[in-house]
């Protein structure tokens, strides 16, 4: 399932308090899309990383009761009244006796003496076996009491998460040009890193930073791999010597109008970004300029970037114009 499809299942979940186990390969953003979730529901998330505990770290420790008997005084992260979400993170690469612990936890809603209360859904996640990540077989009594749902990385889905998070035009705009970088997780490779919806979201935060040029490639590759550090980084140069964009505004039937796909793909991303109704004029004769699918390609961009520039007579003409392209 894609991330939006992944979100309305969880909703439901949610709902209906019906516990429900993410699967998918690291990077892909199981987390984010649970901490969403629970955020568009105005919910409160409670994140446990189970693979950092001890069985009796979520029993709790004991203490003697006023009748003499021994007790168990829950630990203080898990909730006592409300509502909210409790995300069990990583919770097949806990060991066998913390699975056992969250196995009562998830089927039973108690804990020892400890109660979850009702109005709190569980929501765990973790990485395939077939991943090679660190995890312990997840017994099937535990495993029955869940929905489970299995992720997948969607590139529409993270460039619409991505607009709303800051990300960088240039990643974006390089993914657009190479969507199956996106994720590009191999488990028999041995690569210590890889490319991955959280490794794009790091190249993001280091390009923000303004590294030095000289150690700016072996960043990226740290980030994503050698091999998709190559690829951005050569699209990266052409990124930083497109045409100024104010130039083609000003003056889009003299402004270079780039074939090759790379460049194409990312004065497109660039312009869409100036889209508006006064610009949108000067942004029709461009795309006219351009080849075909980047036309396109500029237009669609400029109306998610400003849906009024739609409603201009310069994209109605334009749009008749390509009516056998943009359809």
């Amino acid at each position: 399932m894609i991330p939006s499809q992944i979100g309305r299942a969880l909703t439901a979940c949610i709902i209906a308090r019906q516990p429900v186990f993410l699967w998918g390969p690291p990077g892909v953003g199981k987390s984010r899309v649970a901490a969403q979730t629970a955020a568009a529901l105005e919910l409160p998330l409670t994140d446990i990383r189970a693979v950092l505990l001890d069985p009796v770290d979520l029993r709790g420790l004991p203490h003697i009761g006023q009748d003499g008997r021994t007790h168990w005084r829950a630990p203080a992260f898990l909730p006592e009244s409300g509502q909210g979400v409790l995300f069990l993170d990583e919770l097949n690469a806990a060991p066998p006796l913390v699975q056992a612990a969250c196995y009562q936890l998830i089927l039973d809603r108690a804990l020892g003496e400890y109660r979850l209360p009702d109005g709190w859904a569980v929501i765990a996640a973790g990485n395939r076996d077939q991943d090679r990540a660190v995890t312990h077989r997840m017994p099937s009594a535990l495993a029955n009491r869940f929905v489970h749902l299995e992720f997948e990385a969607h590139l529409p889905d993270w460039l619409a998460w991505a607009e709303t998070a800051g990300i960088r035009p240039e990643v974006m705009a390089f993914l657009r040009f190479r969507p199956a970088l996106l994720h590009d997780f191999d488990p028999a490779r041995s690569d210590r890193s890889f490319p991955s919806p959280r490794s794009w979201e790091f190249v993001s935060t280091l390009l923000a930073a303004r590294p030095d040029p000289a150690v700016e490639a072996a960043l990226v590759a740290g980030a994503v791999g050698e091999g998709a550090a190559v690829e951005f980084t050569a699209f990266l140069r052409l990124w930083r010597e497109l045409p100024d964009t104010e130039g083609v505004l000003a003056d889009p039937d003299a402004a270079p109008a780039p074939s090759d796909p790379a460049v194409a793909s990312a004065i497109c991303e660039a312009l869409g970004r100036r889209a508006s109704p006064a610009t949108m004029p000067a942004l029709a004769r461009y795309a006219s300029r351009l080849p075909a699918e980047f036309g396109v390609l500029l237009m669609r961009e400029a109306v998610r970037n400003d849906k009024a520039a739609a409603a201009t007579d310069a994209f109605a003409a334009w749009a008749r114009d390509n009516a056998e392209v943009f359809a």
